[in-house]
């Protein structure tokens, strides 16, 4: 933050200050008179009071006086035609004849409030000298220069020593606003014995909101001499809409006394500024000074004023011409990128590692892509623990999924430690749901930046410590170190950056749409498969029982006439039936889990695992085995008989696998806070239950082949045989659930099997 900023900062919490309405000061500068009329009869209402001067006529004798007592009917028809032209301000030429001969007068009207105001200054005696036709020759020639130059800070130069050779003043600026109504004089042509102005700032404060508001209104504005006092208007409050009247566009209204007392320290005496509008936006002043009084005829002020409206159109065309080249080389080096992430086999790998030409998109130094709990970084940038704190406090900034500041550490003072690479920062939210981030930094820039005087000059504290604003008296340079402060993102950059979140919004769309569209053909050729296991297992268990029994039929009627050989090759004909028998019926159970619906009640684990352990101990009697139940299991909703199939696969296995002489098993959970602190991978939002086991554990290469069917580590002589389906079962059951089943463990110590439930 500069030090206009911080200036600008404070103005806004000034709790005794308040801008005076200084577009109804009630009076005009006197060097011309102002009539407001009311419509549509054209009748005076309200005047200021130095008519006598110029109109020969008290205003007492010409209020409520129709406008035809001082102009001819065919002047006041002509007048009545302008105003036809709603909104607009129209220039011409008034006369009237007097005793001592033929007046002649310039005159501007326009309509505001519903009151019309027209205002007549005398014109300014020339000597003979046609002044429009010297002016036009002038301004046609001072055009084609200033469209012949062939960049901005020409064109700006050439603008202000053109307005010059029109105008005669002592000195000309063009003065440029910055976005908080700062500003600095970025050309200037003068006489040769002023001291410059070039390159110098000046706060807010010098142009409050309120002027610039006038500025943008109303393009061209004169005060010939600064020291003139003002006539007031009669009546004070206009009659038509019982307030005083609004001068916003009138040419004469009088000056703010602290524009005046501003302008004196500056050894100003005339003024006329013209303003630049870029974009309906005010861009900046063409600021004419003089140390003298100083008259401007109405033609060099019109002319002045369609120079700066040239000038506007050029701006904006130059302005709109870089910016359209810039956001053209922009938007190619984004469809790139997006080219790139989109046709990567893995959309979140593409993000993860990003392409260098991320940097380049922002003109950043150093970039971060942050998907959950996944940075990935690229260029300078602070380190991971600093982007994971500073996400923290930037995600509370966001609006509209954009954050951006040229000056972190002064709304982020821990930035200060990395400010060499981060002052900047620009930070896109990708995704309202997960916490997807892309964030550019920038690094610090100190700037040397020469003020016109010492900006707080113009905040004074008073007797009771309030603070107040006076125009300041010092104009010499001043100079200011600005810290902790990156090069500013432009407009066209940030709108890229926008541009580039919605591009990889409309990326995960197709992706996601593509997704879908291969779940639910994956969908039913699952339903296809499982209703084909089903069909061929149960199609199957018929002959194979044929086989089985025919098997113990012949060993049953023709044991005396088979040898040994028959005999023993009889009896594996009926064990592999048996075994066959028993894989199509794991077979049928798998494929009946993919079919059938789940009936999800409140269950109560803590009685599930009772009965499961009351099965499990009636069937193994003879070996001991310690069951631990470290607290009281949750409810949970899920389908009853299921789960307890999957505990009892569980169970059973950690009996089964394990060599030790005393055999202990925990059954037990972890709430999502205990998974976070035991570090536990994939953290879920619901509990995870636990079957810990001392057994013989499992080496980490078979951690997912155990999960396969009918995959078994040894063979079916060792650790009591099985078909190898229970695990298969279990993970089934639990993502039929919603949730996830693994396994952790140590080899030759134990294993523990987590498994959440959505």
């Amino acid at each position: 933050m500069s030090q206009s900023e911080d200036i600008s900062a404070q103005i806004a919490h000034l709790a005794n200050y308040q801008y005076k309405p200084i577009h109804t000061p009630g009076s005009i500068q006197p060097h011309g008179v102002l009539l407001a009329l009311s419509l549509p009869e054209l009748n005076i209402r309200q005047l200021s009071k130095n008519t006598q001067k110029y109109l020969g006529k008290q205003p007492k004798d010409l209020l409520s006086q129709p406008l035809s007592s001082l102009f001819d009917a065919s002047q006041v028809e002509a007048i009545k035609k302008y105003l036809m032209e709603d909104g607009s301000i129209n220039y011409f030429k008034l006369s009237r004849i007097t005793m001592s001969g033929e007046q002649h007068f310039d005159g501007i009207v326009h309509r505001t409030q519903g009151v019309v105001i027209l205002e007549i200054e005398p014109t300014i005696n020339t000597n003979g000298r046609d002044v429009t036709w010297n002016v036009s020759t002038q301004i046609r020639g001072a055009i084609a220069r200033i469209r012949s130059s062939s960049h901005l800070t020409e064109l700006l130069n050439s603008v202000a020593v053109e307005v010059r050779k029109i105008t005669d003043f002592d000195r000309v600026l063009i003065y440029q606003f910055d976005h908080v109504g700062a500003g600095a004089v970025v050309a200037e042509a003068k006489r040769e014995d002023l001291s410059s102005y070039l390159g110098l700032h000046y706060p807010a404060t010098d142009i409050p909101a309120p002027a610039r508001e006038l500025y943008k209104r109303g393009l061209l504005r004169v005060i010939p001499n600064l020291n003139a006092q003002p006539i007031e208007l009669l009546p004070i409050e206009n009659p038509l809409i019982h307030q005083p009247l609004d001068l916003s566009l009138s040419v004469l209204r009088s000056v703010d006394p602290c524009c005046i007392e501003y302008h004196q320290n500056m050894g100003c005496s005339a003024l006329m500024v013209i303003s630049i509008i870029e974009n309906n936006q005010l861009w900046g002043l063409i600021s004419c000074h003089h140390q003298t009084p100083k008259y401007v005829p109405y033609e060099i002020r019109m002319m002045s004023e369609f120079m700066a409206q040239i000038v506007s159109s050029e701006l904006a065309s130059r302005i709109s011409h870089e910016e359209l080249e810039y956001r053209g080389k922009l938007k190619s080096l984004q469809s790139e990128i997006i080219q790139s992430i989109s046709q990567a086999e893995n959309f979140v790998d593409a993000l993860i590692e990003p392409d260098p030409s991320l940097l380049d998109l922002l003109n950043a130094e150093g970039v971060v892509v942050c998907l959950d709990s996944k940075i990935t970084l690229v260029g300078k940038t602070p380190n991971v623990s600093e982007i994971r704190a500073l996400i923290e406090w930037a995600d509370t900034q966001v609006k509209d999924n954009l954050f951006c500041t040229d000056s972190l550490p002064k709304l982020y003072p821990p930035a200060q430690a990395f400010k060499d690479t981060a002052s900047g920062l620009l930070l896109l939210r990708i995704s309202q749901v997960k916490r997807y981030y892309v964030l550019w930094f920038r690094p610090e820039v100190i700037q040397i930046v020469n003020w016109a005087g010492e900006p707080n000059e113009a905040i004074q504290v008073m007797a009771d410590g309030s603070l107040n604003l006076s125009p300041r008296r010092s104009f010499a340079q001043w100079k200011e170190t600005v810290r902790f402060t990156s090069l500013p993102w432009q407009q066209t950059q940030i709108n890229s950056a926008i541009d580039f979140r919605n591009a990889i919004v409309g990326t995960v769309l197709n992706k996601a749409e593509e997704l879908a569209r291969i779940n639910q053909e994956l969908s039913r050729s699952n339903q296809e498969l499982a209703s084909f296991a089903y069909a061929a297992s149960h199609d199957l268990k018929e002959p194979l029982r044929g086989i089985h029994n025919y098997s113990v039929f012949m060993l049953e009627d023709y044991a005396e006439v088979l040898d040994d050989a028959g005999i023993d090759r009889l009896n594996t004909l009926v064990r592999l039936s048996q075994r066959m028998e028993t894989l199509i019926d794991v077979l049928l159970r798998f494929s009946q889990l993919g079919q059938t619906q789940l009936h999800l009640t409140d269950t109560n684990l803590n009685q599930l695992i009772k009965r499961v352990m009351e099965m499990f101990r009636a069937s193994r009697l003879e070996t001991p085995v310690d069951i631990r139940i470290p607290r009281t299991l949750p409810k949970v909703q899920c389908d009853p008989v299921l789960i307890n199939e999957v505990f009892s696969n569980i169970i059973i296995n950690a009996f089964k696998y394990n060599d030790k002489a005393e055999k202990w098993i925990e059954i037990g959970y972890l709430d999502p806070n205990e998974q976070i602190s035991q570090g536990l991978a994939q953290p879920s939002q619901t509990p995870v239950f636990y079957v810990r086991d001392n057994g013989i554990g499992i080496r980490e290469q078979h951690r997912e082949t155990i999960f396969r069917l009918f995959k078994r580590l040894h063979s079916q002589k060792k650790y009591g045989g099985g078909t190898g389906a229970g695990l298969a079962i279990a993970k089934k059951i639990v993502e039929r659930h919603g949730g996830r089943i693994w396994v952790e463990s140590t080899y030759g110590e134990g294993s523990t099997f987590y498994f959440s439930l959505g």
